[in-house]
């Protein structure tokens, strides 16, 4: 049994300036937002409410937690006992997640003191009433997941037999939950197939979201463990963290063919090599977060070795944030005609609410029995089985090609990324809907166009049939954008020349494997087979 650890003034250094800087900052911030609202302390607007907010602190941060899911299914439910010394910490970690994203959920939030109405006021139709009560949920499971902590360092004894008895339970309980909104997360965005971009609309976007939680969960805890040896001096379970690292592997290339796949179906190949700003995100966010991962864990001398693996997790992690940032920002701004830049009250908010779960976490350890009391001494070498290699191997003992594919990754993906903004100052997309002819507009809102049909053409597969129901917002139709010079190419009901129909002044201007999906890859979706 842990002693409790004597009260002492702590040693002031670089970082801990650094993190109170973060927490004033964040201080400073959050006063802005709660007295002066979200106009004020953020870049939001009606046309993008969903910022970095959203983004990050959300998405991130319920993928970030998925390592407490992940690693006490495989202890408590596939019975793997070797891996018990990692679930405490994996399970701290995700309670500090879970806890922050409603913390940061409440930042978000235009009337925060509102968030339990979901609780009470049911809609099961919405996909953020399913989310709302699986995250409620399952942050209370972790909480009993974590309370065996508290209650052993305070000698409940009677009350620890019970948690101990129901763990299982709570396990399987926590798994469902957590499968069920890690996956939901991504079913947000199936309603939206007209707004976000192709590169990551997908109807496989909830199974996208599932797997990546699931790799991040395996690299989340070997980064855990990774940081945690250097902050506290804990013991490196290599022997544990290796086939983690494979498990990561063996999930990073199914979510990659599955992608490939689903790519290849949709005839969109091509879509990530156009110039455009779009394109150069998501082929960063590959190369970052899955090409380079990839081939680091895929060399046997790279898994076993300490930084190695450390940093083929660290790109794993990089590449999940990059992915749930395009989702919710890059691949929405085309659509929106926004171009949205966190405000500098935004970052601070969200800096400081990651730096606030680095000082419960390291609080959370310096005072309950998070980690034995063995692992706490000065950490020891540990000889891995199979010729593996021994714990604190430094950076230059790493392989040449690993280093020099660390290398191509960070400062490609940062060329990339570079040159993707660059495009987006220059092309920042379509103007507001109702900018060019507002009387237009507003006098079409009631009005209900039929469908137009266009009969066969002599090399057509099958007519077509426009629906405006389908591409017009009723609330906001963007009439101007097919009829903006007073003429309509949707006018003439005879049979047009074969392609005619394919150019950039009619269909293809909005299909053209960006905005829409591409004309020329599947032609079944909108050419009915007579």
């Amino acid at each position: 049994m842990n002693a409790m650890p004597k009260l002492e003034v702590p040693r002031f250094t670089f970082w801990r300036g650094v993190l109170l800087v973060i927490l004033a900052l964040g201080t400073y911030a959050t006063v802005i937002r709660f007295f002066k609202g979200l106009a004020a302390s953020t870049n939001l607007t009606d046309a993008f409410p969903w910022g970095i907010w959203i983004g990050f602190d959300v998405l991130c941060g319920v993928a970030l937690a998925a390592g407490g899911f992940t690693i006490s299914a495989t202890v408590y439910i596939f019975n793997l006992e070797k891996f018990r010394p990692i679930v405490r910490p994996a399970i701290l970690t995700a309670f500090l997640g879970y806890c922050l994203v409603v913390v940061a959920l409440m930042f978000d939030l235009g009337r925060p003191w509102n968030i339990w109405h979901p609780l009470v006021m049911w809609n099961p139709h919405s996909v953020m009433f399913e989310v709302g009560w699986c995250v409620t949920l399952y942050t209370t499971v972790l909480a009993l997941e974590f309370s065996p902590i508290v209650l052993e360092r305070f000698k409940m004894t009677k009350t620890l037999h019970v948690m101990h008895f129901i763990m299982p339970l709570l396990v399987v309980l926590g798994v469902l939950l957590s499968t069920l909104h890690q996956s939901s997360l991504g079913s947000f965005y199936l309603i939206v197939p007209t707004k976000l971009h192709a590169l990551w609309y997908s109807p496989l976007i909830p199974l996208y979201f599932f797997l990546t939680a699931l790799t991040l969960g395996c690299a989340m805890t070997i980064v855990e463990s990774f940081l945690s040896h250097r902050a506290f001096g804990k013991q490196l379970e290599m022997e544990l963290l290796v086939p983690l690292g494979r498990v990561a592997l063996l999930i990073l290339s199914l979510t990659a063919v599955i992608r490939f796949a689903d790519f290849r179906h949709r005839g969109i190949l091509g879509l990530p090599f156009q110039a455009t700003y779009e394109s150069r995100l998501w082929l960063a966010e590959m190369l970052i977060g899955v090409l380079a991962p990839g081939i680091l864990l895929a060399i046997p001398k790279v898994r076993k070795h300490t930084t190695g693996l450390f940093l083929a997790a660290l790109l794993i992690v990089m590449g999940v944030i990059m992915n749930r940032m395009n989702v919710s920002i890059t691949g929405m701004e085309r659509s929106s005609g926004q171009i949205y830049v966190p405000a500098l009250t935004e970052i601070a908010i969200t800096l400081s609410v990651v730096g606030v779960g680095f000082l419960i976490f390291a609080l959370a350890v310096k005072f309950l029995p998070v980690f034995p009391d063995q692992e706490m001494k000065e950490a020891r070498p540990i000889v891995i089985p199979e010729g593996g290699n021994l714990v604190g191997q430094p950076l230059r003992s790493l392989p040449v090609p690993a280093l020099v594919v660390v290398a191509l990754a960070f400062f490609g993906a940062v060329a990339l990324g570079a040159d993707g903004v660059r495009r987006r100052e220059v092309a920042p997309g379509p103007p507001a809907p109702t900018a060019a002819r507002p009387a237009l507009a507003a006098a079409l809102t009631s009005f209900q166009p039929t469908d137009v049909v266009f009969p066969k053409a002599p090399d057509s597969p099958g007519p077509v049939t426009f629906s405006h129901s389908r591409h017009v917002d009723a609330t906001a139709p963007d009439c101007v954008s097919c009829h903006g010079d007073g003429t309509s190419f949707l006018g003439r009901k005879e049979a047009a020349p074969a392609g005619l129909m394919h150019d950039a002044k009619h269909c293809g201007g909005c299909h053209d494997g960006t905005s829409a999906f591409a004309i020329d890859a599947d032609c079944s979706p909108c050419h009915k087979a007579e």
